[in-house]
């Protein structure tokens, strides 16, 4: 089988990468609710797309191993993860309380296997970053993650557990910088709050900003105290175009990629930037969207791919499964092949979608002040922070089955959701309830009360020596990381104890 090649050393970009691809048949059937905007379906049908077009035959296909309750504590609060283990769509009402304290209920609603839905998608962004840390591939995708709003104690936008902050935390241990890039109409503020005062840590958001959900994302916001710089805000209006997006992207990516030099990126894909999507207001087209996974991958560093938001979730598995197709070096014809979801994508039955002709509220003028802002603050970082040379904390336990064995054995069948072990093929059975697809035509009936901005969450204030309840600068300092040989170092900073 045809698994491409580790290129991250030397080649051209055109030579093809090694991808670990996590993907759960049982993550389609989870449903947020009648109307709801997000749903998981769009994994399935994104699947699909991937199996039709002949992209996991060239990809090594995983199930993600759910993550324990201790591995979402490493970063979330033991009573918040505690309460999402224990709430059911049954008990809730006599939860009230609790549901307030965790912000769950609406954008975040209670349903049948919520605790399920949360090991699974974030199982597989930490599988993903094991993957990277052991050399096992050079892009690890999964596409059921990025749910970049989840707070350390809360539930925010749709997003319930932060993978994203549990697989950098994991890339932690291995790599003395990574790199967060998040490219979702909405601001990355659940990752951006988590590193704020880490230096180890870069987060980069490029997002609609104004009267819209969260609220924040401000240019000006730059971090705190070591953090200071390492948090980028590119504020963003309605209409932007791809040629105008990536009049920004490219070079604040090229000077961040020469100043902050990661071991690692991650880049969180949301598609709720696209042109047409349900709650968004880009006018970005499938291609466009791709290119900043091109040339996040053109550097040659061990990324980490995945989803987020999108909302008309057929243009959503049309871009993932194109980006998969970037990830692979391998370009994938307009025309979509014959699937069991063909239907959702008519009249035209392609894979690109043509942008609208919608007003780029974004100037040339507005752009290139932003540019020019962010390019200066990145000039005052003098050069690649680094940490002390210490010994390494073990690895997050995600056995699989295929870790010891051939690479055939513990793969999954690209045509079917069922679970393959040798010549025996074992239905998944779903302990949740099943979705009711609705016809896209039919979700702007709700879109009402769902596509209202939501109110922001209030920033967090610091005081001089404190750090932000969310923030896990004392998770990313400890005095327990790996280095390669040869890296400068400078006097370790002990942890602070923001639970005193």
């Amino acid at each position: 089988m045809e698994t491409g090649g580790n290129s991250l050393l030397s080649g051209p970009d055109g030579v093809k990468r090694k991808v670990s691809y996590f993907y759960d048949p049982e993550i389609g059937n989870y449903y947020y609710g009648q109307g709801h905007p997000m749903k998981p379906h769009r994994i399935r049908m994104t699947h699909a797309l991937l199996a039709h077009y002949g992209l996991l035959q060239h990809m090594h296909v995983l199930k993600p191993n759910p993550a324990r309750e201790k591995d979402l504590c490493r970063f979330h609060a033991d009573d918040y993860v505690s309460f999402l283990r224990c709430i059911t769509p049954e008990t809730q009402q006599d939860q009230l309380r609790q549901l307030k304290r965790f912000n769950v209920g609406e954008d975040c609603p209670v349903f049948d296997g919520l605790y399920s839905f949360c090991q699974t998608y974030a199982g597989g962004s930490v599988g993903g970053a094991v993957k990277l840390n052991h050399g096992h591939c050079d892009i690890a995708v999964n596409w059921a993650g990025g749910l970049h709003h989840a707070k350390k104690c809360e539930a925010s936008g749709f997003c319930y557990v932060n993978d994203i902050v549990l697989a950098i935390l994991e890339l932690l241990k291995v790599h003395e910088r990574v790199l967060y890039v998040d490219i979702d109409i909405h601001h990355g503020d659940g990752v951006e709050e988590a590193f704020y005062t880490t230096d180890r840590v870069m987060t980069v958001s490029f997002h609609k900003f104004g009267d819209y959900f969260p609220g924040t994302g401000d240019l000006r916001d730059l971090g705190f105290g070591k953090g200071k710089y390492y948090s980028l805000n590119v504020p963003l209006d309605d209409g932007i175009d791809d040629d105008s997006y990536q009049s920004l992207f490219k070079p604040i990516m090229g000077k961040v990629m020469e100043v902050f030099r990661p071991g690692a990126v991650v880049l969180q894909c949301g598609a709720d930037s696209l042109s047409g999507d349900r709650l968004g207001c880009f006018n970005l087209s499938i291609k466009g969207h791709a290119e900043c996974v091109r040339y996040m991958r053109s550097f040659n560093v061990p990324l980490l791919l995945l989803g987020g938001g999108g909302y008309t979730i057929r243009n959503v598995a049309r871009c993932w499964c194109y980006e998969t197709g970037v990830a692979l070096g391998m370009e994938l014809e307009d025309k979509m092949p014959q699937h069991e979801y063909f239907e959702y994508f008519g009249p035209d039955y392609t894979l690109h979608v043509a942008p609208s002709n919608m007003e780029n509220k974004n100037s040339r003028q507005i752009l290139e002040d932003i540019r020019a802002k962010l390019l200066d603050n990145l000039s005052k970082l003098q050069h690649a922070p680094s940490v002390q040379f210490l010994e390494r904390p073990p690895d997050t336990e995600l056995p699989e089955a295929d870790e010891d064995q051939d690479e055939e054995d513990g793969k999954w069948d690209p045509h079917s959701d069922v679970n393959m072990d040798g010549d025996d093929c074992v239905p998944l059975s779903s302990g949740v309830k099943r979705e009711y697809v609705e016809p896209e035509s039919k979700e702007t009936d709700d879109m009402d009360e769902d596509e209202r901005p939501r109110e922001a969450d209030p920033m967090l204030t610091e005081s001089a020596g404190l750090k932000e309840p969310n923030s896990v600068l004392a998770a990313v300092d400890e005095p327990n990381v790996k280095l390669e040989p040869g890296n400068s170092s400078k006097p370790f900073d002990p942890p602070v104890d923001k639970n005193p």
